[in-house]
């Protein structure tokens, strides 16, 4: 294929100015309105790319979002972007791209090899062939993994901006061709609402490609002028460029991207502008005119470079003025291949039009018609050299004559018209097949909401087009009120031969003894692999789909997949109308991952919240750690101190002396209410009928199978005021759980629920020597044992503030939190260490407060917990009252036999035979050291440390028939080796609970 630069009336470049650009390591000019394919082919480039399964060399087929082949990764380091089409990328100076296939390079490809045994790696290849021998199955993964996949992912932050923008329109309409143009023009007339829509650079669709069109007079080019200087003198109409609508959901929920900046080089983007914008558009009536896509013909050798379709080509010629060949071949089933044929015979290339009806001939003398003739195989190595013709029957889909070469350097091909209907069929919906049309077209009615203009329901001469369009738009203006008749623009006719459908060009022998015909140029997805599909029994088309990867590529099968259910109702013997169309799902087309998030991210996604006694914590060098999105304190390491010692102090200060911890993250709910007592009998497992003010209870929060959700201690207030704890990452959720019970099951309860997280900051003062160390602070609460007993709490003043003071534990040890207003917390903070000084009080993180209460036996839900273990699993039975007079959420399921059984997992304690090893968490438990089938999992450790108050590791874990197993030794499986471990109870510190009582 040797393209060439033309001078075209009407191209969109500006050939007075160069631009430079490298593809593949080579430096090429082009110039602006390029897109890269275009610029490429302009210089002659044939290959681009590499197919995905034999490695074959593979050129630009399409001139849009349909191209399966040109993919290529643009840009470098963190601004690079892969498997872009080609076709799509404009063209601006300093552009970089490489092909995303072909290694070690494109023009010598290592997977090529595999192309000369294709024959032996037909559809259904991977599955039968590597499941054998088992063992080498890393291998396989490794090398298909190898083998899979295009382009690379960038390894570095994505510096670009994006965001979202949200319409709510009267009418959206959807590609900006000639019926979208005349469709928006005429709601723009009545006033209403209107967003139009066009993926690309400028509105016009094919009538940027076709010289022939004439409306009211006038060329394309004329008409789209006058359309949009009528559209930007309306406020209420607003038109989008370089916006693709990829997806319609419920209730003309429309999504689109908008490529704002991508046209520009990165360094002259503008900062206050996004790369991309995701705009989210609710429009009362929607109407689709987004067009079709011309589908090529399967014939023998059909993927080699220069093979294109006709629409492709002209594309080329009239916008942006490239003769994609000097001897073309032209074949085809309609009409649209003589359009193509004079456009490119006027442009100085000698073309050979094979035309399949026997009826056809040439409009002028510019090129040569062989009527009843189709295009068997093209010939060729690396690229089009030639093609094999055949003479066909004249009604029948059959070789009926001896076969011609035609020498060229390119084949241009043209099956018909497909209806672009994805966005009418992502609600599930499908299209039906017109035989007229030989295409899968949409309903001319539309549907509510909705209406469908042009050549997607299968009006592709333009007057019926514009026809169908002003019928369609008479009965969306109706929908608002608007009976005003609407005129239709005048459009000449031009006589036109019938089409012949045909889809498998045929070459006079078997499928798959003759060249390879390829359907799905991305996935070499060939006609041989469809009809061995069906041999294999897959009839319905979502099962050849999957058996032989039709359509699974970038492109989603944009030219391949009618071609791939003709063959597949031609094997079956059925209609296409039977066979169907596979289901269409959102993107239209692939929607980079920035656009999606838009300005959700890093802190506008999952934003780091802190308390206010961070800028203590960062004051003293804690090492921090993200929960539930709190940054908290993790350890305080002192000079020269790591982890494990940092940890170990910390936990010796708390068991001996006395220490603090910020603990304001617990997620903190006020209850309030004359039924708030009932309220928490309902939610949670335990009772809380006779609660005193002034007292606090431990509560477990049960789903609705019974199984443990959440943990935590709630205070009674007054008798109408409880205040509830939550587990830090659980607040949000508990909250939501909490409300949709009282909104949707018991709205008779009255019961006001209010989030005060962020209202209180809590200092956790803990050891035996807080008593002491709080008496400096408090003096208006009496802090004896006799008068403030564990589980109490009172109001009073600390360090002056006003403030709540519970005595609860969380370490097992003589413990208060002190609440005070969060404003405050900084200080009182720093108020506890001045106090606690000639006591060395030591700050402590949430490492070291998991070891205090592993040690004491205390469980973490989520960790100790799955959504699978119930209190009795936990030896929790005391946190139940299963007597209560309402039935509490998850009660029922509690009495399930199963619930009951004696061999379900059940928390224990581990003791590591050799005391310096800690286990690794989620290390698998069995009975013995080896390995097999007969020797079952009996549950994994959830919780596991080591001990510095004990001077040994400790562990936690779930294991089945744990209670009956104490004292037994297992055996803990994690990185290959198998550690022993002694069963013990989960308590291993003051299982009495003498010290936190004192």
């Amino acid at each position: 294929m040797s393209g060439t630069r033309v001078r075209q009336a009407g191209a969109r470049i500006d050939t007075t100015r160069q631009i430079r650009f490298c593809f593949d390591g080579r430096n090429y000019t082009g110039h602006p309105g390029d897109t890269l394919a275009s610029a490429l082919l302009a210089q002659g480039v044939r290959c681009v790319a590499r197919s995905f399964k034999y490695g074959r060399p593979r050129g630009i087929v399409g001139a849009g979002a349909e191209e399966p082949n040109a993919l290529v990764q643009l840009g470098v380091g963190a601004l690079t972007t892969p498997n872009l089409k080609a076709t799509q990328v404009e063209l601006y100076e300093g552009l970089s791209a490489r092909p995303t296939s072909g290694w070690p390079s494109l023009e010598c490809d290592v997977k090529s090899l595999l192309g000369l045994g294709a024959r032996f790696m037909p559809a259904g290849f991977y599955g039968k062939t590597f499941k054998w021998p088992r063992r080498l199955w890393p291998l396989y993964e490794a090398l298909i993994r190898k083998c899979a996949g295009f382009g690379a992912a960038p390894d570095m932050p994505d510096p670009e901006c994006y965001d979202h923008l949200h319409h709510h329109v009267d009418v959206l309409v959807v590609g900006a061709g000639a019926c979208g143009l005349l469709a928006a023009l005429q709601a723009g007339r009545a006033g209403l609402k209107t967003l139009l829509l066009d993926e690309q650079s400028e509105p016009g669709g094919w009538l940027l490609s076709d010289p022939a069109a004439r409306i009211d007079g006038r060329d394309g080019d004329a008409y789209i002028r006058s359309v949009q200087a009528a559209l930007s003198g309306m406020p209420h109409v607003d038109v989008l460029t370089r916006s693709t609508a990829f997806g319609m959901h419920a209730q003309n929920l429309v999504h689109a991207v908008e490529l704002v900046q991508d046209h520009i080089a990165p360094a002259g983007r503008l900062v206050h502008l996004p790369r991309q914008r995701l705009h989210k558009i609710r429009a009362r009536q929607v109407v689709l005119a987004t067009g079709a896509i011309e589908r090529p013909l399967v014939f023998g050798n059909n993927d080699l470079p220069g093979v294109m379709t006709v629409s492709a080509a002209q594309t080329f010629l009239q916008r942006y003025g490239v003769r994609v060949g000097q001897r073309v071949l032209i074949c085809g089933t309609s009409d649209l291949i003589h359009d193509g044929a004079e456009a490119l015979a006027q442009a100085g290339a000698r073309v050979t039009v094979a035309d399949v009806r026997h009826g056809a001939c040439a409009r002028n003398g510019s090129y040569q018609v062989l009527a009843g003739h189709g295009i068997a195989e093209a010939c060729g190595g690396r690229e089009v050299t030639g093609a094999r013709l055949v003479a066909l029957h004249a009604t029948r889909d059959e070789v009926a004559g001896p076969a011609t070469h035609v020498a060229c350097d390119v084949v241009l091909s043209s099956g018909g018209l497909s209806p672009t209907v994805h966005l009418f069929c992502h609600d599930g919906s499908h299209p039906a097949w017109d035989e007229t049309a030989a295409a899968f077209v949409l309903p001319r009615a539309g549907r509510q909401g909705v209406a469908c203009v042009g050549a997607v329901t299968g009006a592709f001469d333009l007057p019926a087009a514009l026809a169908q369009t002003t019928e369609a738009m008479q009965g969306v203006l109706a929908a608002f009120g608007r009976s005003a008749p609407l005129q239709t623009p005048d459009c000449p006719t031009r006589q036109q031969l019938a089409m012949r459908p045909m889809f498998r060009m045929p070459d006079g022998r078997p499928e798959g003894a003759g060249a390879v015909a390829f359907v799905d140029y991305q996935n070499d997805v060939s006609a041989a692999d469809i009809e061995i599909a069906v041999r294999e029994n897959y009839h319905a088309i979502e099962h050849v789909k999957r058996y032989t990867a039709l359509g699974f590529g970038t492109d989603q099968g944009k030219l391949s997949n009618v071609n791939g259910i003709a063959i597949t109702a031609r094997a079956l013997k059925r209609s296409m109308g039977e066979v169907g169309t596979t289901t269409y799902r959102p993107a239209y087309t692939p929607v980079s991952l920035g656009a999606l998030a838009g300005t959700m991210v890093q802190d506008c996604f999952d934003p780091s919240r802190y308390t206010a006694l961070h800028a203590a914590h960062v004051a003293r060098g804690a090492a921090l750690e993200p929960v539930g999105q709190w940054l908290r304190p993790w350890y305080f390491p002192r000079a020269g101190e790591g982890l494990r010692a940092a940890v170990g102090r910390e936990c010796l200060a708390a068991r001996n002396g006395v220490a603090l911890m910020d603990a304001s993250t617990l997620g903190k709910i006020q209850i309030d209410g004359p039924d708030a007592r009932e309220f928490l009998n309902r939610v949670y497992a335990n009772a809380w009928t006779q609660l005193a003010v002034g007292k606090c209870r431990y509560g477990l929060m049960l789903d609705e199978n019974g199984m443990v959700m959440d943990d935590g201690v709630t205070a009674c207030i007054t008798p109408n005021q409880f205040y509830m704890t939550t587990t830090t990452g659980g607040a949000a959720r508990v909250l939501n759980w909490l409300e949709r019970w009282h909104q949707s099951e018991w709205p008779e309860l009255r019961v006001w629920l209010t989030s005060v997280t962020d209202h209180w900051s809590t200092i956790a003062l803990v050891g035996p020597k807080a008593r002491a160390v709080l008496a400096r602070l408090c003096p208006d609460i009496d802090l004896s044992a006799e008068n403030f007993r564990f589980m109490d709490w009172r109001a009073g003043t600390v360090h002056g503030l006003p403030a709540r003071v519970f005595r609860v534990s969380f370490s097992g040890e003589l413990a208060y939190e002190l609440n005070v207003e969060s404003g405050y917390g900084h200080a009182l903070w720093e108020a506890v260490i001045a106090a606690g000084a000639d006591f060395d009080i030591t700050p402590y993180g949430t490492e070291t407060m998991h070891v205090l209460r592993a040690e004491k036996g205390f469980i973490i839900v989520g960790q100790d917990t799955d959504g699978s273990v119930s209190p009795l699993d936990l030896g929790m039975g005391w946190a139940v009252g299963m007597k209560k007079a309402f039935s509490f959420l998850g009660k029922r399921s509690l009495a399930r036999s199963d619930t009951a059984r004696a061999d379900r997992k059940q928390l224990v304690g581990l003791l590591p035979e050799d005391p310096s090893v800690v286990l690794s968490e989620g290390a698998q438990i069995m009975e013995s050291a080896h390995v097999g089938a007969h020797n079952p999992m009996l549950g994994h450790v959830t919780s596991s440390y080591h001990s510095a108050f004990l001077g040994r590791s400790i562990a936690l874990a779930v294991v089945a028939g744990g209670s009956q197993r104490v004292h037994q030794t297992l055996y803990a499986h994690a990185q290959g080796r198998a550690t022993a471990a002694r069963v013990a109870g989960s308590v291993f510190v003051d299982a009495q609970g003498e010290r936190q009582n004192a």
